[in-house]
């Protein structure tokens, strides 16, 4: 009889018996996450981990207060207390809430990124920009939501945070929320990256909806050849455009740049190759388990949280359409030498939204390769989404 009596204790005990339904639900949307990473290759570097920091926190939801292992979601720091006492996620998260994640990882991002096609059509800057259409669609959403009857609204700076989403770049959108809200770090991180991961999915609908058979079998001609001198002044006059003109923009934009020149400027191989490889994987497979370790079940699903994971997919799906539509005028000036797939690549999601424009051009016109021209508006992107982040941070920082 005692043995039935603690093995019933031991289950009253359990996670089973006490893990509360929102928690099940999140541990529901991990697997969803490691389906999509493992199975259909939708960014596994990102997903892995943000979908393990996800299942770890919700299965064990006390690692929110253990010392051993405590995320710093909704922990304050006991006053007094060791730095090395806070636990291992609180540390990593110390990372992600000062902004040296993100800067790190745009070092890394600027090493693996050839702005050559950028600087060989330098008209895909526009269509750059014209794919942060989401981001300003998605602050007047967020500032309108505040109608909605019960619902206390967002205030400007959150409003600026959602935003970024629209950029499909988590780097910028952490770096952003954590200067103006980073009470919303958690659900803005987990929703910048699950539908960076997902744009094989959302893209080609909006691509086909928007452009004709005919636009989308436009063949482009092969882009020039850029010299070295322009790849090493490249990054070099950016950064000091940026930090004068949008002095908010400039440790995101001097980061990525300062990774490219160690690409591009033939003495620092092996600083280029650390950025690359070893640093990036290391800050991601940091980033990806703090970020996914922020969604436990109980703070995670709120209508606020559900309402930001609405109103990215809103924005993300406007910054396709601006980029696709814009392309398409482009298209009408230069008399059908642009094809408007590459419009929906101006999401900074380097280098997935130009794949997907490369694969879909493909469906339609097998002989087509569009992915060189799809990664200038995919680099300048990157660069789009920065400057948004800083405009936004210089109208609403505190």
């Amino acid at each position: 009889m005692s043995i039935i009596t603690d093995i019933v204790e031991i289950f009253r005990q359990s996670g089973f018996a006490n893990l509360p339904w929102q928690n099940w639900v999140m541990l529901l949307v991990s697997f969803v996450l490691f389906y999509f990473a493992i199975e259909k290759k939708f960014e596994p570097l990102l997903l892995v981990p943000i979908a393990f920091g996800m299942l770890l926190v919700n299965v064990y939801p006390s690692i929110m207060a253990d010392p051993l292992m405590m995320s710093s979601y909704t922990g304050e720091v006991v006053e007094g207390a060791h730095w090395y006492d806070a636990g291992v996620l609180r540390l990593l998260y110390a990372g992600v809430k000062s902004s040296v994640f993100p800067c790190l990882i745009f070092l890394g991002v600027g090493a693996m990124t050839d702005f050559g096609p950028l600087l060989a059509n330098p008209s895909s800057l526009l269509l750059g920009a014209a794919a942060q259409l989401g981001i300003y669609v998605a602050f007047l959403v967020s500032i309108v939501s505040g109608l909605i009857p019960g619902f206390e609204g967002f205030t400007a700076q959150e409003a600026a945070s959602i935003a970024i989403i629209g950029g499909a770049d988590g780097p910028t959108a952490i770096y952003t929320t954590g200067k103006l809200a980073p009470q919303l770090l958690g659900p803005i991180a987990v929703a910048a990256y699950s539908y960076m991961a997902l744009i094989p999915m959302i893209q080609p609908p909006i691509m086909r909806m928007l452009t004709t058979k005919k636009e989308r079998e436009i063949k482009m001609t092969q882009l020039r050849e850029v010299r070295k001198t322009e790849r090493i002044v490249f990054p070099i006059v950016v950064t000091i455009l940026v930090a004068l003109i949008i002095p908010d923009a400039a440790p995101l934009v001097g980061m990525l740049m300062l990774g490219n020149l160690f690409r591009e400027c033939g003495a620092t191989e092996r600083l280029s190759d650390t950025a690359q490889n070893a640093l990036c994987n290391i800050v991601t497979i940091m980033l990806g388990v703090s970020v996914g370790a922020t969604a436990e079940g109980t703070i995670f699903l709120s209508v606020k949280t559900l309402l930001i994971i609405f109103i990215g997919l809103i924005a993300f799906c406007f910054s396709t359409a601006g980029g696709v539509i814009f392309a398409k005028i482009m298209n009408v000036v230069s008399k059908g030498k642009i094809n408007p797939l590459i419009g929906a690549a101006g999401v900074s999601a380097v280098p997935m939204a130009a794949r997907v424009a490369q694969t879909e051009g493909r469906k339609y016109n097998p002989s087509n390769y569009l992915l060189m021209h799809a990664m200038g508006p995919n680099v300048a992107g990157v660069i789009g989404s920065a400057v948004a982040a800083g405009f936004l941070l210089m109208m609403f920082g505190k």
